[in-house]
């Protein structure tokens, strides 16, 4: 029963990342269609886009202290309410500016949501259990950002914009209902006051320089302004980084990063995930603008990648306790850098299934890189120090997803400098080897990994996993 419950909160938690992950990305596909609808330029939307991710990432070091103050039943169903109700204002919004703050409050709970939605797992989890339990984690990370192309495809082409954000409401409902239902009550201990200037400093610091991100992502009007953030984002982020190492009871404890497994995992794997969530943003506008595919045709074939993790993953897990974390980390990590190397070399002549093996491809080694990454981050973190571990995780994975559309931006523009001829096949080359080759760095990160890392957590023999199973 203990066991059924267990895999039944993973699933809830697996359903709530998939909500917020999805959100994240879809409203790209459908921006023109938004920008009639409220009667601004296309452009003008990714203002909602970013706002959304901007709250993720300043708001999620406050989830632990809430949750060490109310617990976290009450926090997580809350958040689930706030995510599904603003949602349903999202959709009913008839302005840019009512958008974006019904963006923000959505934002607001998904910030919630998720990190402390891994937290009850970890708390209901063995260690034994662990590398199946984020096996089912996973997949909303690696799913919600390729299918969201297709799914905004479809629902712009046959629907209306606003059902981007209704289809979250049965789904919430349902979370809400099962929270409520499965997640154990429990007392926390008495947190100690909140560290405002911990706050201060990491959300200022954060927010400059999601916001730097944005910029540098679009046209720059005024590098005056990138620079003025650029500075207030890393002096703010330093300034904070200082005053968690040495404040008694900080917003973030840092001193998770001094466990060698959790630390690998949050420098090496933030490159990772930073790299592959520039994917599903750079081969929707490679197909559609320099291909001249349709937005249902481009989101048909990146679906190939999910696919991709779907297949690989009932033979994840007995990767991992055969072979062990580091092996299994570095050859993920070279084939991810290798497909997307590859990637530099398609064009519009490329046969839709060459295109389409080397998407599958991409999605089996992401998929499995990923699933390791993720579970041995807290192999040898002590239980009480989940909450505090589980938090700085939550924060760093936020900004290196948020920033992998930036980073592909980025060298998206710099290829539009070396040829900036309409359906250019150019700058799509230079953003894949660009991300192909930070993806190595990652690789240098894991061979630095101790042979034995994670072996506390894997188990004796293979588990059983259902096909499918994030």
């Amino acid at each position: 029963m203990a066991d059924k419950r267990q895999l039944a909160i993973t699933l809830l938690v697996a359903g709530t990342f998939f909500m917020e992950n999805l959100d994240g990305t879809i409203l790209s596909t459908a921006a023109p269609s938004v920008a009639r609808s409220l009667g601004v330029a296309s452009p003008a939307i990714s203002v909602a886009i970013t706002a959304y991710l901007l709250t993720l990432a300043v708001l999620i070091p406050l989830s632990g202290w809430l949750t060490q103050r109310l617990g976290g039943r009450p926090v997580f169903v809350v958040a689930i309410a706030v995510f599904t109700i603003s949602s349903i204002l999202c959709a009913f919004s008839v302005s840019l500016p009512e958008l974006v703050v019904m963006r923000v409050l959505q934002g607001i709970g998904g910030a919630m949501m998720v990190p402390v939605g891994r937290l009850m797992v970890l708390r209901v989890t063995e260690k034994k259990d662990l590398i199946r339990a984020f096996a089912w984690l996973t997949w909303p990370a690696l799913a919600a950002p390729v299918v969201a192309p297709l799914i905004g495809g479809l629902i712009t082409t046959y629907a209306s914009w606003q059902w981007i954000f209704l289809i979250n409401v049965p789904l919430g409902v349902i979370a809400f209902i099962a929270a409520l239902r499965l997640i154990p009550k429990g007392r926390e201990a008495a947190p100690a006051p909140l560290d405002w200037w911990g706050l201060l400093l990491t959300c200022g610091g954060l927010g400059a320089l999601v916001y730097l991100g944005s910029l540098l992502s679009g046209a720059v009007s005024s590098w005056v302004e990138v620079l003025v953030f650029a500075i207030a984002g890393v002096a703010l982020t330093a300034a904070a980084i200082w005053h968690l190492l040495r404040t008694p009871h900080p917003l973030l404890d840092l001193r998770a990063l001094r466990v060698e497994t959790f630390r690998v995992t949050h420098a090496g794997g933030s490159l990772f995930r930073m790299t592959i969530s520039a994917i599903p943003f750079l081969l929707p506008l490679l197909f559609q603008d320099a291909f001249g595919w349709t937005p249902v045709e481009s989101g048909a074939v990146v679906l190939f990648v999910f696919v991709g993790n779907l297949a690989i993953k009932p033979v994840t897990t007995p990767l991992l306790v055969r072979f062990g974390f580091r092996p299994v980390l570095i050859y993920s990590s070279l084939g991810a850098a290798a497909s997307m190397a590859l990637m530099a070399f398609i064009g519009s002549a490329t046969p839709v299934l060459v295109i389409a093996a080397l998407l599958l491809f991409s999605g089996v080694v992401r998929s499995i890189g990923f699933t390791g990454y993720n579970t041995i981050a807290f192999a040898d973190i002590r239980p009480d120090g989940m909450t505090a571990a589980n938090t700085v995780s939550s924060t760093i994975q936020q900004v290196a997803a948020g920033f992998g559309v930036t980073v592909g931006a980025v060298a998206l523009r710099a290829g539009q400098l070396i040829d900036s001829s309409p359906a250019s096949l150019t700058p799509y080359r230079v953003a894949f080897i660009t991300i192909a080759v930070i993806t190595l760095v990652a690789t240098l990160e894991a061979v630095r990994l101790d042979r034995r890392a994670g072996d506390n957590i894997r188990p004796t023999r293979p588990v059983r996993q259902p096909a499918g199973a994030r």
